[in-house]
């Protein structure tokens, strides 16, 4: 089964801003020109000034992706031959023969499995005792053992009263007297008499070998008797060994199995088959639709999901258990954080403003052209990161970048970033679950944990509506998710500042390196626009400091 193996995903930050979000979708993209199978990705659903750039440029939402281990989906597997129940055994000994298969699904006509079927199953007809033998062959249809063996069905009863038992005569002096031939298969040569005293002493099913043709005669009376009557098309011996492979492999197939879903992880399934010694196990949808077999094998030589991440490069900003997964090249504008690679890696961290500046030079670069939405998504994240160019980050690279790109989607800047900047700006329709995740990451500095977020708002006096709600709020975030610190940062753009909340037991770092918010009051922090530059490293050094 051909899997989609060299997916190659680019994925950004857990709650991501629109310099993740755009710069994901525009990286995947130049990948893509340059021949690598690359989808964008996300870690989180996407705030509305990134839906607003997406409908405006034409884009859907990323995928999501919870996790970086790789999905038994991704992987090769085997492709399933499938059969259903009612499939002879002869029918399907010859499938696994044939195609050299050792295993069969059973699935029904809408593709839901129903069993297995493996050479120990037919091992068990084969070579298990007679008894076993004898019940299958009494629930098998008349029809299902003419056509095993390749006969030709004369009569058939409406009523079948074969008992499993078989018999073959052989003609003697005594004739048929020593047979008890009551509602058992019988097989017998060309001989009319004999096949008419069959019939006489009640057998259920006779089948005639070595034989052109049954007489009128005896097909009148097999009627009258009720009797089947099958002309083979083997001679004894072969009619005698395949009329027993005749049952419907419903009967024999394996029904309590060990199963895995198609999204379940590789490392957890490898874990659990180590408890079972299945030579294969299929692996279904959410529907119960059989996908494909997986065995050992397929999960030792299963590959890491291959990850190209933009606009972070910290394992807590990440997707879960990136560690394990094959990360190919990082793209990113923050500091060096703390993931680690088992082989170098292309790692670009430059000096501007946004992620999004960065990818927009590696299509000049790599002498890609960029389209017209392309230019809109990556203009509308780098404003949103700078702040329309005015954050302490920007540079006279994303100034030059930006004029570039609204030449190529002839968009006009000033109005394009008031449209930008109007997309949710109140904070009176978003809950405080909302405002907190809305554009937050995570930091750990000297075993401190702590959750940074940042809101644009115009209107800084709604907060006070909000005030007190909010801090609740974020006092219950910080319990449930196990932090120190959590603060808010409500940035206006047009005054060049921003007004701060702060929850936690460990509010004196942030009271410690902005005095003014130690007494709960809304202060308004002039030309405090930036985490990555301004907030940040205040915060750091009052905690290396050790400041109390």
């Amino acid at each position: 089964m051909k899997q989609n193996n060299e997916v190659v995903y680019v994925v950004g930050h857990r709650h991501p801003d629109s310099d993740s979000i755009c710069a994901s979708i525009a990286y995947a993209h130049l990948k893509r020109e340059k021949g690598m199978n690359a989808i964008a990705a996300r870690l989180g659903d996407i705030n509305h000034e990134s839906e607003y750039l997406l409908n405006r440029f034409g884009f859907s939402k990323p995928v999501y992706l919870d996790d970086a281990r790789s999905q038994l989906y991704e992987i090769e597997m085997d492709d399933p031959i499938i059969v259903s129940e009612e499939t002879t055994i002869f029918e399907a000994w010859n499938q696994m023969t044939t195609k050299g298969k050792a295993t069969l699904v059973v699935a029904d006509d809408q593709n839901k499995l129903i069993g297995m079927v493996t050479m120990s199953n037919m091992t068990e007809v084969a070579m298990g005792d007679t008894a076993k033998s004898i019940e299958l062959l009494k629930e098998t249809p008349i029809d299902y053992i003419s056509k095993t063996i390749k006969g030709k069905l004369l009569y058939t009863p409406k009523k079948t009263r074969l008992n499993g038992k078989v018999s073959i005569i052989a003609i003697a002096a005594s004739k048929l007297d020593n047979y008890d031939l009551k509602d058992r298969l019988v097989i017998v040569g060309n001989d009319t008499q004999a096949q008419l005293d069959v019939i006489e002493k009640d057998a259920a099913c006779l089948v005639v070998v070595w034989a052109p043709s049954v007489s009128p005669a005896v097909l009148s009376f097999a009627k009258e008797k009720g009797c089947a009557v099958i002309l083979s098309g083997h001679g004894t011996m072969n009619t005698a060994r395949y009329l027993f492979y005749s049952s419907p492999i419903k009967y024999v197939m394996s029904r309590n199995l060990v199963t895995f879903n198609k999204l379940e992880y590789v490392s957890e399934v490898a874990k659990k088959i180590i408890k079972s010694r299945h030579r294969a196990y299929p692996v279904v949808d959410d529907r119960g639709h059989i996908f494909g077999l997986v065995s050992r094998f397929h999960l030792l030589n299963a590959k890491n999901k291959n990850i190209i991440l933009v606009d972070h490069n910290e394992v807590s900003q990440s997707v879960e258990n990136i560690l394990e997964a094959q990360i190919l090249e990082i793209v990113d504008h923050h500091r060096i954080g703390d993931i680690q690679t088992s082989m170098p890696i292309n790692f670009r961290n430059q000096l501007v403003g946004s992620t999004s500046t960065i990818i927009a030079m590696m299509y000049k670069e790599q002498r890609v052209e960029i389209p017209s939405n392309i230019a809109g998504l990556l203009l509308g994240a780098m404003m949103s990161d700078t702040l329309n160019f005015n954050s302490p980050t920007t540079t006279s690279i994303d100034k030059e970048i930006g004029v570039e790109l609204a030449a190529i989607a002839n968009i006009d800047m000033n109005v394009f970033a008031k449209e930008l900047f109007s997309i949710g700006s109140s904070v009176l329709n978003r809950s405080p679950q909302e405002l907190i995740e809305y554009d937050i990451k995570e930091y750990v500095i000297s075993n401190y944990r702590f959750r940074l977020g940042q809101v644009n708002i115009y209107n800084l006096a709604e907060l006070e509506t909000i005030r007190t709600s909010l801090i609740e709020a974020m006092e219950e975030y910080c319990v449930e998710h196990k932090l120190d610190l959590l603060l808010m940062i409500f940035t206006s753009i047009e005054k060049n500042g921003s007004i701060m909340f702060v929850a936690g037991k460990e509010k004196w770092i942030v009271e410690e390196a902005y005095p003014s918010i130690l007494h709960g009051e809304d202060i308004f922090i002039e030309h405090v626009v930036s985490r990555k530059k301004q907030i940040i490293p205040r915060l750091s050094l009052v905690i290396e400091n050790g400041a109390r």
